[in-house]
């Protein structure tokens, strides 16, 4: 067998392979994507209630609690200071939303 001919049969599997994992990515991200919508929904009407009773957007007790959970839930592969900094960003990323559709909600009309 032509020592090229098999370089290249590795090369083709190689590229196969990682076509079908960027495939896995891809869905993994579609469903991400949904449950961080779903995650925001809820967000939504948090923000809802809590403008509803004058309560603040932040609350770093909860938020303790949030990233405890998820270290604690953290089954790996991906490290638990990883999971932490990814779920800061999520938080920070709903206290927006939250934020910012309360004051949508308190400018008189006409206002943009």
């Amino acid at each position: 067998m032509n020592p090229d001919a098999g370089d290249s049969a590795k090369h083709a599997d190689a590229v196969e392979q990682l076509s079908q994992c960027r495939d896995a990515i891809d869905d993994l991200d579609r469903r991400l994507l949904e449950l961080l919508n779903e995650r925001t929904r809820i967000v939504e009407r948090i923000g809802n209630i809590k403008q509803s009773t004058s309560m603040p957007i932040y609350e770093p007790k909860r938020e303790d609690e949030v990233f405890a959970n998820i270290v604690r839930n953290n089954q790996g592969p991906l490290p638990h200071d990883a999971a932490k900094r990814v779920f800061e960003r999520i938080i920070d990323e709903m206290r927006t939303v939250q934020r910012l559709r309360m004051l949508s909600r308190t400018k008189p009309s006409g206002v943009k």
